[in-house]
């Protein structure tokens, strides 16, 4: 590929392929993530991050080498391999004395950090820990986050779209119900957050709608809330711009109410209620001629039957 003032000119097939797919989109690619270690690490980190890979796969990238780098002291590493591998979303390991067993969640919005929050590993228990089937790769998992604080804190709310993003897999329209087999639980109380993964058993209930168990399948985490790197509100609305042609027109005169119930309104022109058309009866037939004037003279009378 050349280089014009600017713009790159592929010089192949394969090049411009490679340019179409990374060019801006109204409906962007899937979100994939880069999963690295740092210079210092523990075996309880290494094994976290290639379980969240596990759950990440096929939208993730795995470094197994070391990067010496600190993404809260400069991000120029990560923002180089997030535009080498097109990636939106990273999961930084490391360990030290000062802060043990160490995740960072982060994302980028146009190859730069967005935000990152770092969590402490302070129990783990791994895939390999838990000894059950598995969810088959690949699959869309349903995300629950219980506690106040995902509502109410501004961390733990950015902590929740940032979760959100990294595991919610891609985006679409509909799901058959056997699909929905994984569950990811984010449970925030008392300071720490919880992360169980389960998976969904369907059991017979001796109706059309089955029983539902779970079983707990890992990898299984206790978190601690430690550093964070928030954008301003003003870049994070920003981040969450979407054009115009994807947002949706505004029909006219149709409303909903509180249960989704779709509303219409007809604009009509009056009516003459002279001119509608009703059922026809014989008996509000209109009389012509003779027999007509004879019953507004009243010279007729009904007819009666004799009875002896």
């Amino acid at each position: 590929m050349k280089q014009y003032g600017g713009v790159i000119k592929p010089k192949t097939k394969r090049a411009k392929r490679f340019l179409d797919n990374r060019a801006p989109k109204l409906t962007e690619n899937i979100k994939n993530a880069m999963i690295m270690k740092g210079g210092n690490t523990s075996m309880t980190v290494t094994q976290a991050l290639k379980d969240i890979y596990a759950l990440k796969k096929p939208s993730a990238v795995l470094y197994k080498k070391k990067n010496i780098t600190r993404p809260f002291e400069d991000s120029t590493s990560l923002e180089f391999f997030s535009k080498k591998t097109d990636s939106s979303l990273f999961l930084f390991g490391s360990h030290n004395k000062k802060r043990p067993n160490n995740l960072i969640f982060g994302r980028l919005f146009d190859f730069h950090v967005l935000d990152m929050i770092e969590l402490g590993i302070e129990k783990y228990k791994s895939l390999s820990d838990i000894k059950s089937s598995k969810c088959p790769e690949g699959t869309k998992p349903m995300l629950v986050f219980a506690g106040d604080a995902f509502d109410h804190e501004n961390d733990h709310k950015r902590l929740k779209s940032l979760l959100t993003d990294f595991f919610r897999g891609p985006v679409v329209p509909s799901v058959r119900l056997a699909g929905l087999e994984h569950v990811l639980h984010f449970t925030a109380l008392e300071g720490k957050i919880y992360m169980r993964s389960y998976r969904s058993l369907l059991k017979k209930s001796g109706c059309r709608t089955p029983r539902i168990e779970l079983e707990e399948i890992g990898p299984s985490f206790d978190f601690i809330l430690r550093r964070t790197h928030l954008a301003s509100d003003d870049l994070y609305k920003t981040a969450h711009k979407q054009p115009k042609a994807l947002k949706p027109k505004k029909k006219k005169n149709i409303s909903h109410d509180t249960f989704g119930t779709k509303f219409g309104r007809l604009h009509m022109q009056k009516q003459d209620l002279a001119k509608l058309q009703t059922r026809k009866m014989k008996g509000l037939r209109k009389r012509r001629g003779p027999a007509a004037a004879a019953v507004v003279a009243g010279e007729t009378s009904p007819k009666t039957t004799e009875v002896e």
